[in-house]
Formats: structure tokens, sequence, C-alpha cells
């Protein structure tokens, strides 16, 4: 392999460790949000539960459980926007291997001579770069997503 076809590859493969290390990183990161649901989900039930039973419970008190419950909405609705957030990032990451590897395909092709390829080639690559386009589309369909989500939060 000449130095440049060796640092194509390597650099592939740290931009292919890097997008798995982001989707191992965002997985845990759901993971813990889903505990964190259960957890806000029990100490809400725990709140209502109060907030019912006790007719002749203080009203400071029922002020400071109803306050209590509608912190615990507050961040409920924080983790489901964060949750959102890395749905898109995921799908984001499996846009960005699948055109890794589209952009591989293509590559294989448009480096073969005009003269040796087939009509069969020129109809696959012409298939492969409209999938190509159709993927791009899509990341910048989320892109755009992202951008109306945050300018909706602020």
């Amino acid at each position: 392999y000449p130095t440049w076809k060796r640092t194509l590859t390597r650099r592939a493969r740290e931009a292919q460790m890097k997008r798995f290390c982001k989707a191992q990183a965002i997985q845990r990161r759901l993971e813990e949000i889903e505990v964190t649901f259960q957890e806000l989900e029990q100490q809400g039930i725990k709140l209502e539960k109060l907030l019912r039973d006790e007719d002749r419970a203080l009203a400071d008190k029922k002020t400071q459980w109803m306050n209590q419950l509608l912190y615990l909405v507050q961040k409920k609705n924080g983790l489901m926007s964060e949750e959102s957030d890395l749905m898109i990032q995921v799908q984001e990451l499996k846009l960005e291997e699948q055109q890794w590897q589209l952009d591989q395909k293509l590559r294989c092709y448009m480096n073969r001579e005009e003269s040796l390829k087939t009509p069969e080639d020129c109809v696959a690559e012409q298939e492969i770069l409209g999938q190509l386009l159709d993927v791009v589309n899509k990341r910048n369909i989320l892109i755009h997503l992202q951008e109306e989500k945050r300018l909706s939060e602020l």
C-alpha cells in the first residue's frame, strides 16, 4: 500500500472507532435515563398517595408535596427531551456508518478504469450514488430536526 492509502485506512478505522465509542456512551446514558425514569415514577406515586390519603394534612404539607410533584414532572420532561436528543444522535450515527460503507463501495467502482467497467458496474455505481445521496438527505433532515428542536426550546 502506498502511504496515502494506509493513512486513509487508518483514519477510517479511527472514525469508525470514534462512532462506536460514541454509540456506547449514548447507550449507557439511555440506560441511566431509564433507571432515573423508574425512580421518578416511584417518587411520584408516593407523593400522589400522600396527597390523596391525607385529607387532614396541613395545607403547608400539601403545598410542599405538590411542589415536589411538579419538580418531578419537570425533571422527567427534561429527561424525555434528553432521551429524544440521544435517539436522534443514534440515528445520525447509523446514517454516518451507512454513508461511510456506501462511500467505500462507491470508491471501489470509481477507482476502476472506465474502459474496464461493465454495464452492470455502471448501474451498480449509479445505484450506490443514489443511495449515498438518500443517506445524506436523511442526515440533513436529522440536523434540521435538531435545529428546530433547539430553537423551540429557547
